[in-house]
This record gives structure tokens, C-alpha cells and sequence, in this order.
């Protein structure tokens, strides 16, 4: 790293009470983040709802495997990059600097990002066959492998446009701005929906194949979004065009955080390859019934968990940064207790709830009672897992605002032995279900080692406060688990036609919301007040 500016000494007194500030405001920048997540999930759940009605299984499995090649690489590159480089290097420059130093150094990473991501882009459309037989091989030789490939090669532009959002996104939230990177998002939906209403029936009168609907869709969605942050960027003054100069020593010291990622890339490339080959030989439907289990556990993980973790990021980088190790650990078991106060509920509901849901939300048109019963089959082992996601979606900024990217690399090598054990082991007597078994377990394994690690680099992680605080909505979420599930099985069958299949999942969603905070109150849950208290705060203002 090249030698940080030298930081004015703070009286103790003056940094515990920067940090509880910073604290506070956590929660209300992961509200902003979480609303905008949340609009973008339901527009998810309406987007996927249109797909599972209006494409067959052929189509929704070509085109999940066709999205996941250059979705993988956008999570790497674009997303992983900004958490493990762009922010804790821009909150530096910011903390150290201001704006005068930082823009010039975000304009020059930009330029690193945009020369990354065509040459990938481009690399991804001239090896689109062989990179779909690297992800399903069991396609190969029939139709669905070709309709794959044409997929993956139309969609493959949308890592550029990700890319370029998740840039923006880095700027913006380094200066504490989160609405419109939280709400950008949503705009994906909207072109896939869009695409599918308008273009489906006039693409197949032209003999193109349906699920091509899909991949404009998804390529409208990615331009959207980075349409939508230029104004929030403009006004801060981190929109102008990307320098190519790759001398700075910043933009030298981003990349050397980068780089453990190359290897940290083959790592969960090499997961993602096993998972969906896996799928594509386990007969038509695995990949769709696995795919929509991971977009119903992507809800809860999106609304708070993430929500929190792009909150905390830049304050975790700003202590560590200044050295103020006690408000990063102190900060950084904040937001894991507010992570598992939603994610262990969550956990909860979604394996005592799992088939009621899915009916509810996805049963209709070519989702048969068969694709609801299989997706809640994986989802119990998927959706039981969120709360070690969750978790691990905590500690993996901890490492990257300290400047350590390998642990978690090497962490991952670790998980990804743990999932293909798992894996070879269970995918023949559980079929698509022991993929799911092994994503959960896999993960698990991840979260106790990614702890061990943290803890023996920063000493004291205020563990008892987590576990108190864990053990209190464990209990919360037991009773509203219990309740809610008997309600559920009462329900089942009592109510002929559409609304007899949606009342089990409608109403028993509710009642267990309702009796996980009333138990949460009960109990003494001080983060039911820290999530209220913003709500409360607005509310009093009108």
C-alpha cells in the first residue's frame, strides 16, 4: 500500500462518538438501501412469475445457465471488485483528501474498469459455445444446447453495462448517497418484463425462438440502470469521462487488492460450473427448480442483508483507514446483529413455508403443481442457509476494509472443496436437491472459518452480544415458525380453485410476520427498536 496521509490524533471521546453516529446512520442508509431492494425484488418476483407462466422449462432452463456466464463474472469483477478495492481505496482517498483527491482517482479506475470489462465482454461472445459446455455439458448435442448458446452470446454485453453501474454505485455510496444505486436495480425487471410482453409473439411470428425475448430483455435492463445513476453522479461530481492512466499509485494499490480476486474468480467459477453441470445432467427442470429457489433467497438476502453490508462498508473502511479498530469492531458487530435479527426469521420461514410460498407466488400457467413442489424442495436447504449467507455477506467486508483480500479467497478454495464433496456425494440419491444441500452446507463451513479468521485478526468480535442477540430471534422466529406452519397445513385443501391455492401461503406468511416482531418484543429484541426508531423518525416529520 503507498503510504497513507498522515491523520491528526483524535481524543477518545471525539472517535466513540463519530462512531455511534456513524452507527445510527447505518440503519437509516440500510433503509434506503433495503426500500430500494425491495421494489427491485418485487419487480423480481413479477418478472420471474411472467417467465415460469409464459416459458416452457426448455426455455427457463437455456436461459438461467445463459445468465448465469456472464452474471458470475459481473458478481466478481464489477460487484466483487468495488467491495474488495474501489470503495475502501475511495473512502480512503475521501477520508484523507476530499473530493479534489478522490475524483481524479475514481475517473482513472473507471478507465481500469472499462478496458477489463470490454476485453471480457468480447472474449465472452468469441467462446460463447465452449463456455456453455462448461456449464452444461449435459446439453450438449440437442437443441437446448444451441438455444444456450445463442442466449449466453446475446446477454454477454450485459457485464459491461453491470459493470459500469456497480462503479457508479461505488462513488455513490462513498459519499453516503444510496437511494439511486438502490432503486437502479429495479430497472432490470422492467426490461425483462417489458421484452416479454411486447417482443415474445413478434420474435416467434419471425421464427425466432421465444426465449430470445429474454436476453433483450435482460441487455434493456442493463443500459437502464446506468442511464439512471448519471444525474446522482453529476451532481456529486464523479460523472466525468474515465482517464487511462495507469500510473497512479492508488489506482496501482486498487488493483494489487484486485488481484487475490483472480484466483478468488477461478474459485467460484469453478462452483458455478460444478452446481450448473450438475443440473444440466439431472433431467429438464433442475436448473429452473434450483434457479427459483435462489431468487426467492435472494429477497431476504437483498431487502436487509445486503442492504446493511453496502451501508457498513464505507464506515468500516473510514475506521480502518484512521486505525480506529475498536469503532470497526464495534460497528461491524452492529451490523451482524441487525443481519441476523432478518436472516434468521427468514431461515425459518422459508423451510417451515417453503411450498405455500412458492404455490402462491410462482403456481400458474406452465408452473405446474410439480415445478412448486421441487422448487420448495430446494428452497428448504437453500432458504435454511441464509442466515450463514448473511452472515458471511458481514465478515467479507471486515476482511476487504482491513486491505486483506486473500483470506477470503482462500476461504472460498475451502468452500468450494466442502461443496464438491457434498455435491458428488448427495446429487444421486437427492437428485437436484443435494446441490442445494451442498450450497447450504458449503456455505456454512465458509461462515465458521471466515470468523475464526476475523477474530484472530482483530481480537475480540463482541461474540456473547452477537450470540445473546442471535439466541433471542431464534426463539422469536421458533414460535412464529411453529404457529404460522400449522396454519399453513390447516389451510391446504380447505379452499377450492386460485384463491384456495394462495390463502395457505397469503395467510400464513402473515400471521408469522406478525407473531415473529410481537415475540421479538416480548423477548427484549433491542434491534426490533434500531430498525423502528428511522421509521418512527419520518413519521414524526410529517
Amino acid at each position: 500500500m503507498t503510504e497513507p496521509d498522515r491523520a491528526e490524533p483524535r481524543a477518545v471521546g471525539s472517535t466513540a462518538s463519530e462512531g455511534s453516529k456513524e452507527r445510527e446512520k447505518i440503519v437509516g442508509r440500510a433503509g434506503i438501501v433495503g426500500a430500494g431492494t425491495l421494489l427491485s425484488r418485487i419487480l423480481g418476483f413479477g418478472r420471474d412469475a411472467v417467465i415460469a407462466a409464459l416459458f416452457t422449462r426448455r426455455e427457463t432452463d437455456a436461459f438461467w445457465v445463459a445468465l448465469t456466464i456472464p452474471n458470475a463474472l459481473r458478481q466478481l469483477l464489477a460487484e466483487g471488485a468495488v467491495s474488495s478495492a474501489v470503495v475502501p481505496v475511495l473512502s480512503e482517498r475521501l477520508a484523507k483528501g476530499g473530493d479534489e483527491v478522490a475524483r481524479p482517482f475514481f475517473a482513472r479506475a473507471r478507465g481500469v474498469s472499462i478496458v477489463a470489462l470490454l476485453v471480457v465482454t468480447l472474449l465472452g461472445i468469441v467462446f460463447a459455445r465452449e463456455l456453455t459446455w462448461l456449464f452444461a455439458s449435459g446439453y450438449s448435442g440437442g437443441e437446448k444446447f444451441e438455444l444456450t448458446t445463442s442466449l449466453t452470446r446475446v446477454m454477454f454485453p450485459y457485464i459491461l453495462f453491470m459493470g459500469t453501474a456497480a462503479l457508479g454505485m461505488a462513488a455513490l455510496n462513498a459519499k453516503r448517497r444510496f437511494a439511486v444505486a438502490a432503486f437502479a436495480p429495479a430497472l432490470f425487471s422492467v426490461g425483462i418484463v417489458g421484452a416479454a410482453f411486447l417482443l415474445r409473439e413478434p420474435l416467434a411470428e419471425r421464427g425466432i425462438d421465444p426465449a430470445m425475448t429474454l436476453a433483450i430483455g435482460v441487455l434493456a435492463g442493463g443500459v437502464m440502470q446506468v442511464v439512471a445513476q448519471i444525474p446522482a453522479l453529476r451532481k456529486i461530481g464523479y460523472a466525468s469521462l474515465p482517464r487511462f492512466d495507469f500510473r497512479d499509485p492508488h489506482v496501482r494499490e486498487m488493483l494489487k487488492r484486485i488481484l487475490p480476486m483472480t484466483f478468488g474468480l477461478g474459485v467460484y467459477y469453478v462452483d458455478l460450473v460444478l452446481s450448473r453441470r450438475f443440473l444440466s445432467e439431472l433431467g429438464e427442470g433442475a436448473q429452473s427448480w434450483f434457479s427459483w429457489a435462489s431468487r426467492l433467497c435472494d429477497l431476504p438476502q437483498g431487502i436487509f442483508v445486503m442492504a446493511i453490508s453496502s451501508a457498513t462498508l464505507p464506515s468500516l473502511a473510514t475506521f480502518a483507514a484512521k486505525n480506529e479498530t475498536d469503532e470497526l469492531v464495534t460497528t461491524w458487530a452492529h451490523g451482524m446483529r441487525l443481519a441476523m435479527f432478518v436472516a434468521i426469521p427468514c431461515s425459518v420461514a422459508l423451510v417451515v413455508l417453503g411450498e405455500p410460498l412458492v404455490v402462491l407466488l410462482f403456481e400458474r400457467g406452465h408452473f405446474d403443481p410439480e415445478s412448486s413442489h421441487q422448487t420448495a424442495r430446494a428452497l428448504a436447504w437453500q432458504g435454511g442457509a441464509i442466515f450463514t449467507v448473511a452472515a458471511t455477506r458481514q465478515l467479507v467486508p471486515a476482511f476487504h476494509a482491513l486491505g486483506d483480500t486473500r483470506t477470503p479467497v482462500v476461504v472460498s478454495a475451502i468452500d468450494l472443496v466442502a461443496f464438491i464433496v457434498l455435491a458428488l456425494a448427495l446429487r444421486g440419491p437427492l437428485g437436484h436437491v443435494g446441490i442445494s444441500v451442498a450450497v447450504a452446507g458449503s456455505s456454512a463451513v465458509q461462515m465458521v472459518l471466515l470468523f475464526v479468521g476475523l477474530r484472530r485478526r482483530l481480537g475480540s468480535l463482541r461474540g456473547g452480544e452477537i450470540a445473546a442477540s442471535g439466541v433471542r430471534v431464534l426463539a422469536a422466529s421458533a414460535i412464529a415458525g411453529a404457529a404460522s406452519g400449522a396454519l399453513a397445513y390447516l389451510l391446504t385443501g380447505a379452499v377450492p380453485g386460485s384463491i384456495g391455492r394462495a390463502l395457505p401461503g397469503l395467510a400464513s406468511a402473515v400471521l408469522f410476520g406478525v407473531l415473529f416482531l410481537t415475540s421479538a418484543w416480548g423477548l427484549g429484541a433491542h434491534e426490533l427498536a434500531e430498525v423502528a426508531a428511522p421509521i418512527r423518525r419520518r413519521l414524526r416529520r410529517r
